[in-house]
């Protein structure tokens, strides 16, 4: 049996913050002292969005979720294969690539 590491930090999970948030927009701004990205769920047809959950960082911390992200993607292509970005000319698009809906 493992004794606990001295340095060992325990995280708890609750439920409601498990099933986790979609977000199909984020949006980045900073000051001196703080990075804060802002997760938001475009939908189609739909002009206004909500903010669906931010997050704020230090710079030191901002550095390093850049750095482990990196990480992460780079071991998600090994195993999956390149992740392919589309590249937009004008922002965001409304309508998801897809054609616009009707009633």
């Amino acid at each position: 049996m493992e004794e606990p590491s001295e340095n060992q930090l325990n995280i708890e999970l609750s439920e409601e913050i498990a099933e986790g948030i979609y977000s199909n927009l984020a949006i980045i701004t900073h000051s001196s002292s703080e990075f804060v990205l802002d997760f938001i769920r475009v939908m189609p047809g739909i002009p206004k969005a909500k903010v669906k959950s931010r997050i704020i960082l230090t710079p030191e911390h901002a550095k390093r979720l850049l750095t482990a992200l990196g990480d992460n993607i780079e071991k998600f292509e090994a195993a999956n294969g390149r992740i392919k970005v589309q590249q937009e000319t004008s922002g965001f698009p409304m309508n998801f690539g897809g054609t616009m809906g009707q009633a």
